[in-house]
């Protein structure tokens, strides 16, 4: 039987650390570092690619759908640690980010042997998901040749939804997706072991793209999270900040306001810079699509 890891680059022994366990200590930790300058590299040269997918999963958001990220082993978890901070970070609904990981939620915390090759099983989950055409489905898998996620990707595609995939190896031309984020980050320190330079070029990317798609539908102001959710003392403290600096009051004023929009930094911000109530000013925000720049009429750069 062929098999189909050996001709990945992931898989493929690193020349230069091939006297790792040689080293000492403070060598292995140079070499490794090293090695991570192939990360920004690699996330670099697909930075268009990247804009695509974060405008697919704006466009998805934007039609009421959602991002749906699949994914198995460390890319899956990955793309869950992306996902639990979409609603602290920009106020979302937790269901506008879903992760559909090899081996359930269990597999967050331990290896689920095999899951990640059941490919039906893929697909299956995408159909309980009620993945539509309004959806964006984000496949993450390092090797490229996950089955769970390449049967997630056909079957999303096949029920209509836009698709893209993150994969750190050269991908087929018939590989199951509209955007492929090649990112090359060439053999691991350590062959095989896709936690490290793929793993790191994973989550820079993942990172870029919800942070840019929420930027597109109006969650960020200049570099600001004004759409944050109150949910600890750092955040009200955030909150407030924001309502202070960007609104032009001092803290009294930002208080008040704060607690009259119930906790909506950003709601709070567009009361006190346009001397409106808080009616007024969802309403405005509703009429700008969310936009905090918009509602203020101020033009975007």
């Amino acid at each position: 039987m062929t098999d189909p890891y050996a001709r990945l680059s992931t898989e493929s022994v690193n020349p230069r650390t091939r006297d790792l366990d040689a080293l000492a200590t403070a060598d292995v930790v140079a070499r490794i570092f090293a090695e991570d300058a192939a990360v920004q590299r690699a996330c670099a040269a697909v930075a268009a690619t990247v804009a695509r997918v974060a405008d697919g999963v704006a466009a998805a958001i934007r039609g009421g759908g959602r991002c749906v990220y699949v994914g198995a082993g460390t890319s899956g978890r990955l793309a869950m640690l992306d996902a639990v901070e979409w609603p602290p970070t920009f106020g979302t609904e937790p269901s506008l980010a879903v992760v559909l990981l090899a081996g359930g939620r269990a597999a967050m915390f331990a290896a689920q042997e095999g899951a990640e090759d059941d490919a039906d099983r893929g697909a299956e989950e995408v159909r309980d998901a009620d993945v539509s055409p309004r959806d964006f489905v984000l496949g993450v898998t390092a090797s490229g040749a996950t089955a769970y996620v390449l049967g997630a990707l056909r079957e999303a595609r096949r029920l209509g939804a836009a698709t893209g995939a993150i994969v750190c190896n050269a991908p087929p031309a018939d590989f199951p997706a509209d955007h492929v984020i090649h990112l090359d980050t060439g053999p691991e320190v350590l062959a095989g072991s896709t936690r490290m330079k793929a793993g790191s070029a994973t989550k820079m990317t993942l990172n870029a793209i919800s942070l840019a798609a929420m930027t597109r539908v109006g969650k960020v102001y200049g570099n600001r999270m004004v759409d944050l959710r109150v949910g600890s003392r750092k955040l009200l403290e955030r909150a407030l900040r924001l309502v202070t600096e960007i609104g032009g009051v001092d803290a009294t004023r930002a208080a008040a306001a704060l607690a009259e929009s119930g906790g909506h930094a950003k709601l709070a911000i567009l009361m006190v810079r346009a001397g409106v109530g808080k009616d007024e000013g969802r309403r405005s925000l509703d009429a700008a699509k969310g936009s905090l720049r918009e509602a203020l009429g101020e033009v975007r750069a």
